[in-house]
Protein backbone atom coordinates (compact mmCIF):
# COMPACT_ATOMS: atom_id res chain seq x y z
CA UNK A 1 0.00 0.00 0.00
CA UNK A 2 0.99 3.56 -0.70
CA UNK A 3 1.20 6.03 2.21
CA UNK A 4 -0.92 6.02 4.97
CA UNK A 5 -3.79 8.44 5.67
CA UNK A 6 -5.98 8.06 8.37
CA UNK A 7 -8.42 9.96 7.17
CA UNK A 8 -8.66 7.75 4.22
CA UNK A 9 -7.85 4.42 5.82
CA UNK A 10 -10.75 4.74 8.45
CA UNK A 11 -13.40 5.63 5.92
CA UNK A 12 -16.58 2.55 5.93
CA UNK A 13 -17.06 0.98 2.80
CA UNK A 14 -20.08 3.36 1.42
CA UNK A 15 -17.96 6.63 2.06
CA UNK A 16 -14.56 4.73 0.35
CA UNK A 17 -16.98 3.84 -2.77
CA UNK A 18 -18.32 7.65 -2.38
CA UNK A 19 -14.80 8.76 -2.47
CA UNK A 20 -13.90 6.43 -5.35
CA UNK A 21 -16.55 7.85 -7.42
CA UNK A 22 -15.69 11.37 -6.65
CA UNK A 23 -11.78 10.17 -7.92
CA UNK A 24 -13.11 8.98 -11.04
CA UNK A 25 -15.39 12.00 -11.88
CA UNK A 26 -11.91 14.24 -10.77
CA UNK A 27 -10.13 12.23 -13.19
CA UNK A 28 -12.59 12.26 -15.90
CA UNK A 29 -13.01 16.08 -15.46
CA UNK A 30 -9.18 17.07 -15.87
CA UNK A 31 -9.31 14.96 -19.03
CA UNK A 32 -11.74 16.53 -20.55
CA UNK A 33 -9.91 19.86 -18.77
CA UNK A 34 -6.64 19.36 -20.61
CA UNK A 35 -8.89 18.58 -24.10
CA UNK A 36 -10.47 21.62 -24.00
CA UNK A 37 -7.55 23.34 -23.20
CA UNK A 38 -5.66 21.95 -26.32
CA UNK A 39 -8.94 22.49 -28.54
CA UNK A 40 -9.00 26.40 -27.27
CA UNK A 41 -5.50 27.03 -28.28
CA UNK A 42 -4.62 25.05 -31.21
CA UNK A 43 -8.14 23.69 -32.45
CA UNK A 44 -10.17 20.05 -32.59
CA UNK A 45 -7.87 18.01 -34.72
CA UNK A 46 -5.33 18.80 -32.45
CA UNK A 47 -6.82 17.83 -29.48
CA UNK A 48 -8.18 14.87 -31.15
CA UNK A 49 -4.53 13.57 -32.16
CA UNK A 50 -3.05 14.90 -28.50
CA UNK A 51 -5.80 12.56 -26.93
CA UNK A 52 -4.90 9.53 -29.64
CA UNK A 53 -1.73 9.91 -27.97
CA UNK A 54 -2.57 10.51 -24.31
CA UNK A 55 -4.82 7.36 -24.98
CA UNK A 56 -1.90 5.53 -26.34
CA UNK A 57 0.50 6.37 -23.51
CA UNK A 58 -2.29 6.03 -20.59
CA UNK A 59 -3.87 2.33 -21.39
CA UNK A 60 -1.39 0.55 -21.30
CA UNK A 61 -0.19 2.30 -18.15
CA UNK A 62 -3.81 1.78 -16.93
CA UNK A 63 -3.84 -1.82 -17.96
CA UNK A 64 -0.60 -3.14 -16.11
CA UNK A 65 -1.35 -1.20 -12.75
CA UNK A 66 -4.67 -3.21 -12.70
CA UNK A 67 -3.09 -6.40 -13.30
CA UNK A 68 -0.66 -6.21 -10.43
CA UNK A 69 -2.80 -4.31 -8.08
CA UNK A 70 -5.74 -7.24 -8.51
CA UNK A 71 -3.61 -10.38 -9.53
CA UNK A 72 -4.60 -10.54 -12.81
CA UNK A 73 -1.92 -12.91 -14.57
CA UNK A 74 -0.60 -12.03 -17.79
CA UNK A 75 -1.80 -13.62 -21.40
CA UNK A 76 -5.25 -14.56 -19.14
CA UNK A 77 -7.06 -14.18 -22.17
CA UNK A 78 -10.56 -13.02 -22.36
CA UNK A 79 -11.46 -13.58 -18.70
CA UNK A 80 -8.64 -11.24 -17.48
CA UNK A 81 -9.56 -8.80 -20.21
CA UNK A 82 -13.60 -8.82 -18.82
CA UNK A 83 -12.31 -8.21 -15.62
CA UNK A 84 -9.74 -5.59 -16.21
CA UNK A 85 -12.51 -3.55 -18.07
CA UNK A 86 -14.89 -3.47 -15.06
CA UNK A 87 -11.57 -1.85 -12.78
CA UNK A 88 -10.62 1.08 -15.11
CA UNK A 89 -11.32 4.19 -13.84
CA UNK A 90 -14.06 5.26 -15.35
CA UNK A 91 -15.95 2.28 -15.00
CA UNK A 92 -18.24 3.25 -11.98
CA UNK A 93 -19.21 6.21 -14.10
CA UNK A 94 -20.61 4.56 -17.13
CA UNK A 95 -23.10 1.58 -17.64
CA UNK A 96 -21.29 -0.88 -18.83
CA UNK A 97 -22.51 -4.58 -20.05
CA UNK A 98 -20.34 -7.90 -21.22
CA UNK A 99 -21.42 -10.77 -23.74
CA UNK A 100 -19.65 -13.62 -24.44
CA UNK A 101 -20.38 -15.14 -27.55
CA UNK A 102 -18.24 -17.73 -27.93
CA UNK A 103 -15.16 -18.77 -25.61
CA UNK A 104 -13.07 -17.15 -28.01
CA UNK A 105 -15.31 -13.90 -28.31
CA UNK A 106 -16.23 -11.10 -25.93
CA UNK A 107 -18.81 -8.37 -26.30
CA UNK A 108 -17.98 -5.24 -24.39
CA UNK A 109 -20.95 -2.49 -24.34
CA UNK A 110 -20.65 1.07 -23.26
CA UNK A 111 -24.31 1.72 -22.77
CA UNK A 112 -24.02 4.55 -21.15
CA UNK A 113 -21.31 7.18 -20.93
CA UNK A 114 -21.06 10.03 -18.89
CA UNK A 115 -19.14 11.97 -21.16
CA UNK A 116 -21.92 11.47 -24.09
CA UNK A 117 -24.84 11.89 -21.98
CA UNK A 118 -23.64 15.00 -20.91
CA UNK A 119 -23.24 16.18 -24.13
CA UNK A 120 -26.34 15.31 -25.23
CA UNK A 121 -27.75 17.34 -22.03
CA UNK A 122 -26.19 20.57 -23.42
CA UNK A 123 -28.24 19.90 -27.01
CA UNK A 124 -24.26 19.22 -28.46
CA UNK A 125 -23.72 16.02 -30.55
CA UNK A 126 -21.70 12.92 -29.43
CA UNK A 127 -18.37 13.36 -28.94
CA UNK A 128 -16.98 11.45 -32.11
CA UNK A 129 -14.54 9.33 -30.00
CA UNK A 130 -14.11 6.53 -32.21
CA UNK A 131 -10.46 7.40 -33.31
CA UNK A 132 -9.53 7.40 -29.78
CA UNK A 133 -11.18 4.58 -28.55
CA UNK A 134 -9.78 2.13 -31.18
CA UNK A 135 -5.97 3.09 -29.56
CA UNK A 136 -7.86 3.12 -26.34
CA UNK A 137 -9.60 -0.49 -26.26
CA UNK A 138 -6.80 -1.50 -28.85
CA UNK A 139 -3.58 -0.94 -26.41
CA UNK A 140 -5.63 -1.97 -23.12
CA UNK A 141 -6.56 -5.11 -24.43
CA UNK A 142 -2.93 -6.31 -25.85
CA UNK A 143 -1.91 -5.47 -22.46
CA UNK A 144 -3.72 -7.78 -20.90
CA UNK A 145 -3.21 -10.08 -23.71
CA UNK A 146 -1.24 -9.38 -26.97
CA UNK A 147 -3.55 -12.57 -28.15
CA UNK A 148 -6.33 -10.19 -28.05
CA UNK A 149 -7.47 -8.57 -31.47
CA UNK A 150 -9.86 -5.38 -30.99
CA UNK A 151 -12.61 -4.43 -33.38
CA UNK A 152 -14.87 -1.58 -32.98
CA UNK A 153 -18.87 -2.77 -34.25
CA UNK A 154 -19.92 0.97 -33.30
CA UNK A 155 -18.40 4.10 -31.96
CA UNK A 156 -19.50 8.42 -32.17
CA UNK A 157 -18.92 9.27 -35.02
CA UNK A 158 -21.23 6.14 -35.73
CA UNK A 159 -24.75 5.97 -36.04
CA UNK A 160 -25.92 3.85 -32.26
CA UNK A 161 -28.63 2.68 -30.95
CA UNK A 162 -30.14 4.61 -27.93
CA UNK A 163 -29.05 1.79 -25.28
CA UNK A 164 -25.64 2.18 -26.47
CA UNK A 165 -22.82 4.56 -27.34
CA UNK A 166 -20.11 1.97 -28.33
CA UNK A 167 -19.86 -1.51 -28.91
CA UNK A 168 -16.15 -3.09 -29.05
CA UNK A 169 -15.63 -6.84 -29.99
CA UNK A 170 -12.54 -8.54 -28.47
CA UNK A 171 -11.15 -11.69 -30.55
CA UNK A 172 -8.46 -14.32 -28.67
CA UNK A 173 -6.61 -15.41 -31.76
CA UNK A 174 -4.08 -18.85 -31.06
Amino acid sequence: MLGENPVIDDLPKEELLRLLDAYAKAWQAMDGAYFLAIEKKYGMDAAIEMDKEAWRLFSPIEARRIMKEFGIPENGGLDALERALGLRVYARLNEQSYERTDEKTLLFTMNQCRVQVARGRKGLPDFPCKEVGVIEYTTFAETIDPRIKTKCLFCPPDAHPADAYCKWEFTLEE
